[in-house]
């Protein structure tokens, strides 16, 4: 017996012991990080709605609950009983049952009334029918990415238990090493922005985080040959965690599968929908640039295959022998779309912190100034009968600019015009608003609470019609384009260019970072003549005249500033005893890590690629 299985038997043995003797135990089993446990008295679970918890806690594992198979009411009889117990009011669209697990997934337009007061319908459902519900929201916006993740998902659903459960087994296997260390290898993302991976290795286990691309130097990527890392075979990694969906951190995931790795990737359920939007457009995008992908869209599908969805933390090492946070982009204040960064951990030894404005004068404009400077830039093109054209990226910039312009509208800062969204905007949207738990805590409330979704605001339009319709649009009257890609590197921004770009009376307004090598860059430093790839395989390239007028908003950009990255470190709670400042171009690295160290007496770092650093 192995000593995972002998494990699985002393917690049985343990549950059996802690819950009343009428209810039986029928199979206990690992799932990723999860403690499953089979019973063929669910109603009895549910009932008593503080057993979970009480095993929970005397165990010290996340544990579910689900029905033995063979107690379970039919899904014919099962499912008007649970819309009996549902109210109306939740919007319940689909009910889909898995009688392998004993789940039904409920899908609702409301789901805070599916589960009830401190889960009370929940365990009504399972109480009066046996199946376990889950919930899911039905996006407020129809987006084809979250239909096609939850299609797939079910679909695979075997294949995945499969996998959940050879990750849970490895989880929880023996421990193997006389002796513990802790070390960070740096494959990317180090005196440069772009490319992040990183491998945090203990004497246990190698955790990469993240694997992005480097936008602007296609030929640029994480140095995964390593030994550490793939040089020594696919399965010297063990985990993935993906902090965000922005391909700088996320493009080249998907390329992980390629080379036979097969095990889990953390993130949340959000960034798990998007990175399967952002890769596959990727992929898209390097073949009508005549560029061969890195690989096919079917790692793309393996990729979300593997996902295990998690609330974001830090890692700790061993039981308390140590604990490293990664920051990821952060802003440490408010935007309008999210909460600043939480800087609170229980314990934290090590910081790997972004730089990306960390140089010593990299103060951005406060949001409020930001903001009354976009108005001006709209209302000015505006009198000039132009366009104002914004290239953000898909995932949050978008959504940021959407949120100011609904305001700025419904305030009458600026004339109500139509705001036309081009390329992944609309869809990255959509995955949002179905997600809006993870939102701003006041913009949250008027979606949940007060029926009030901005980004159903009649003024977006979606650019569904191709050429035709941005045509149209640019020889119309005066408006507003969001459009893909933010640093200008291909998308539907191009052909805005081909437009616009000789129209004097329109704007072109960059709202976020522009890195060095980027054609948005060289706009911003005033190149004129721009040559523009129309998307034939062969490379055939066209220059157009730059004659818009250019303009730098900044305080949108989703990353701190000098000041920001300070009083997150600053305000830390515990604050850490060293940091390594990362994503950052070499002077922002350097200039924060030395301003650190003088501020608060820590051991600071600005890495270079491939360094490696033991902590313990």
């Amino acid at each position: 017996m192995s000593s995972v299985d002998q494990q699985l038997d002393d917690l049985r043995a343990e549950i059996a012991a802690e819950i009343p003797n009428d209810v039986s135990i029928s199979d206990v089993t690992y799932e990723g990080p999860e403690l499953v446990v089979y019973t063929r008295d669910p109603r009895t679970f549910a009932e008593k709605g503080d057993l979970v918890r009480q095993l929970a806690g005397k165990l010290r594992k996340r544990i579910t609950v689900r029905p033995d198979p063979e107690v379970l009411t039919s899904p014919a009889e099962a499912e008007p009983e649970i819309r009996e117990v549902v109210p109306e009011d939740a919007g319940v669209t689909e009910l889909d049952f898995h009688p392998d697990t004993g789940e039904v997934v409920i899908e609702a337009e409301k789901p805070g009334m599916v589960i009830g007061r401190h889960g009370s319908t929940l365990r009504e459902i399972t109480s009066e029918v046996g199946w376990s519900p889950e919930v899911v929201r039905t996006p407020p916006i129809e987006s084809s990415t979250v239909k096609n993740v939850r299609d797939f998902l079910k679909q695979e659903r075997q294949e995945r238990r499969d996998v959940l459960e050879r990750v849970g087994r490895q989880i929880h296997r023996e421990e193997m090493a006389d002796d513990q260390w802790v070390r960070i290898t740096t494959l990317g993302c180090c005196r440069e922005v772009g490319r992040a991976a990183f491998l945090l290795s203990t004497a246990e286990t190698r955790v990469l985080i993240d694997c992005g691309d480097k936008p602007g130097a296609e030929d640029e990527v994480p140095y995964l040959q390593v030994p550490e890392a793939l040089g020594a075979g696919a399965t010297n990694i063990d985990a993935v965690v993906l902090t965000h969906a922005h391909l700088d951190h996320s493009a080249l995931i998907p390329l992980l599968f390629k080379y036979g790795y097969d095990g889990p990737i953390y993130t949340t359920e959000p960034t798990r929908d998007l990175m399967g939007l952002l890769t596959l457009d990727y992929l898209d995008v390097a073949a009508k640039e005549g560029r061969a992908p890195p690989y096919e869209s079917e790692m793309v599908r393996e990729a979300i295959k593997h996902t295990v969805p998690l609330e974001y933390g830090h890692f700790h090492v061993g039981d308390g022998y140590y604990n490293v946070a990664f920051s990821g982009d952060i802003h440490y204040d408010d935007t309008r779309l999210f909460n600043g960064a939480v800087n609170d951990f229980p314990r934290v030894e090590t910081l790997v912190l972004e730089s990306t404005y960390g140089g010593r004068n990299d103060y951005q404009t406060d949001q409020e100034d930001s903001e009354r400077k976009l108005k001006q830039v709209i209302r000015e093109a505006h009198d000039r009968d132009g366009k104002v054209l914004i290239p953000a990226f898909a995932v949050g910039r978008s959504q940021e600019m959407m949120l100011v312009l609904e305001e700025a509208m419904r305030e009458g800062d600026i004339p109500t015009m139509p705001v036309h969204l081009d390329g992944m905007i609309w869809e990255a949207t959509a995955i949002h608003t179905t997600y809006p738990e993870y939102l701003r805590d006041d913009l949250r409330e008027r979606i949940f609470h007060e029926d009030e979704n901005p980004f159903l605001a009649e003024q977006f339009n979606h650019i569904d019609g191709g050429e035709e319709e941005r045509q149209e649009v640019a020889d119309g009257d005066p408006a507003i384009v969001l459009t893909t890609s933010g640093m200008v590197e291909g998308g539907p921004v191009m052909s805005w260019l081909r437009h616009l770009a000789s129209d004097a009376r329109s704007t072109m307004a960059f709202v976020g970072y522009q890195a060095q090598g980027t054609l948005g860059r060289r706009i911003q430093n005033g190149r004129r003549e721009l040559p523009l790839s129309d998307g034939d395989p062969t490379g055939r390239r066209e220059t157009v005249t730059m004659e818009m007028n250019i303009e730098t908003v900044d305080g949108f950009s989703g990353h701190a500033d000098r000041q920001g990255l300070e009083n997150f470190v600053r305000t830390m709670n515990p604050r850490p005893e060293k940091v390594l400042c990362v994503h950052g171009d070499e002077s922002s690295a350097q200039d924060l890590s030395s301003a650190l160290y003088h501020e608060y007496n820590m051991r600071t770092f600005a890495p270079r690629n491939l360094e490696t650093f033991r902590f313990r």
